[in-house]
């Protein structure tokens, strides 16, 4: 019987299951929607127990043809999505926090003046933000002191590996995005959390990407065909899982993962971060891969502007198919609209939870296509600042990326991207990278593979397409780029950082 690999994604947008066999082949996947609910002052969140629920009919549905043939679970996620879980009961004690809910904004500035940043980012290669634990967890305490008693936070994929093994553990990835771990010492930073009145004991117990943390334990996985004992790891960061899959754990190869959030990850072999990197804008961790790090930059409304916008333009959402057809009409050269893409802030390398979205440039004779193709251009010209950031830590140009997500299906977004960047994108065949990546993490820590070299020889790593920039279409960008965005950005970066000053 051959082996098969089992990976799960609790994602923003759909939280999925799926099989893999040694090669990297997707033999089964399932998927559903992941159920956001929000209140009426904004505040987003998850339930709990409806996450599980769909996680687990995943499973089900995922392992139905490969019952008793899956040798290892691994679990990836949304980074900074996290809950507090009573650890006697194992019953949530509040709701699931999702990344994106800005609820602790005053928690995430509180911790900005209470702390040196570089000192701060020199250990945990991140800048205060409200998407992270800390600040989440300062604002549970504000509802409620003794929230914390008997507690420990776990994100959403420690949650998912709870439910499966009944064992808390997190990976160094995750834990990292808690503010509260030291990535150079691979520790809970103890001292740090004692000043905020928390213990690490709060915490799980950090490993490695794909280290096994537990077994199979649930009754009800039992009963639709998984193993008893059959190990389970966290495998880690969203967008490094897919970086593993596509072979980006080395610095020639960098990521685009384009989802609601793009974001640009490229690696480097260990070493201290200083001032430079963190004049660079740029988040850095722990990877899934042995002894590298990570560097990450990108829009955290990248795709989430293309749904907003289909939702806008539209009685009923906007079709892809119109969407391309609209598109289909438009000529190469850039629209002259500029479209700064915050709907939910700005990320790296000018982070500003308080930017807003904005269009400039707009004529009477511009209809829906150009705004479409607008805010396409937006997006890679957001990317372009993070390209350039990394360029800058990496002392050498990036000349080509490879893609993934479902924006790649979009061949015009993908021509202006390698337009307004000027490097060539590679779109792997791989359908489901983020999933596989899990799967290749748990696969390496549970020792199917040797390493992640062995991992990536036996997956067959082909590229379906390959998008090359139109030099006249990349000079016209760039100066565009060099002109007009870059002078917008930062005319808007100073009113928005001049309206955070008022707060």
């Amino acid at each position: 019987m051959s082996k098969m690999l089992l990976g799960i994604d609790v994602g923003t947008t759909n939280c999925k299951a799926a099989v893999f066999d040694e090669t990297g082949k997707c033999m089964k996947i399932a998927s559903r929607p992941t159920k956001t609910h929000y209140r009426e002052n904004g505040q987003a969140f998850y339930r709990p127990d409806e996450i599980w629920a769909i996680v687990s009919s995943n499973i089900k549905e995922a392992i139905k043809d490969h019952k008793d043939s899956i040798v290892v679970v691994g679990i990836t996620s949304m980074a900074e999505t996290g809950l507090l879980i009573d650890k006697r009961s194992g019953l949530a004690k509040t709701e699931m926090i999702p990344w994106f809910d800005k609820r602790a904004m005053e928690e995430a500035e509180y911790i900005f003046k209470l702390s040196d940043p570089v000192d701060r980012f020199s250990k945990s290669g991140l800048r205060p933000s409200f998407k992270y634990g800390l600040p989440k967890l300062l604002w549970l305490k504000k509802q409620g002191s003794t929230i914390t008693k008997d507690s420990i936070w776990l994100s959403a994929s420690d949650f998912i590996a709870y439910k499966l093994t009944g064992v808390f553990g997190t990976d160094y990835s995750l834990a990292a995005r808690t503010y509260g771990f030291r990535i150079d010492e691979k520790k809970w930073d103890v001292s740090w959390l004692n000043s905020f009145g928390l213990d690490d004991s709060l915490f799980p117990t950090a490993h490695l990407a794909g280290t096994p943390i537990g077994e199979v334990n649930n009754q009800e996985c039992m009963e639709y065909g998984l193993s008893k004992g059959t190990p389970v790891a966290v495998s880690g960061h969203d967008h490094v899982c897919a970086a593993l899959a596509v072979g980006a754990v080395n610095p020639e190869t960098v990521l685009d993962s384009m989802g609601t959030a793009e974001t640009l990850v490229g690696s480097f072999i260990e070493h201290p971060l200083g001032e430079k990197e963190f004049k660079s804008g740029l988040s850095y961790g722990c990877h899934v891969v042995k002894d590298r790090y990570f560097w990450m930059g990108g829009n955290p409304s990248s795709g989430g502007s293309i749904e907003w916008m289909r939702s806008q333009l539209s009685d009923t959402q906007l079709s892809y198919d119109e969407m391309l057809r609209l598109l289909s009409e438009t000529t190469e050269s850039p629209t002259g609209i500029l479209y700064f893409p915050y709907l939910s802030g700005s990320g790296a390398p000018n982070p500003n939870p308080y930017a807003k979205a904005a269009f400039i440039g707009l004529e009477k004779n511009h209809g829906r296509k150009d705004i479409i193709k607008s805010m396409l251009e937006g997006t890679a010209y957001q990317l372009k600042l993070v390209q350039k950031s990394a360029e800058q830590i990496a002392g050498k140009e990036i000349t080509k990326v490879v893609a993934v997500g479902g924006g790649t299906k979009n061949k015009y977004w993908m021509q202006i991207k390698a337009d307004v960047s000027g490097c060539t994108y590679a779109i792997p065949d791989i359908s489901e990278s983020t999933l596989l990546g899990a799967a290749m993490a748990a696969g390496i820590g549970s020792g199917i593979y040797r390493n992640e070299q062995e991992a990536l020889d036996k997956i067959s790593n082909q590229f379906r397409n390959e998008i090359t920039p139109i030099e006249m279409n990349h000079s016209a960008y760039l100066a565009v780029y060099k002109k007009s965005y870059l002078t917008m950005e930062k005319l808007l970066r100073t009113y928005y950082q001049n309206q955070l000053g008022d707060e």
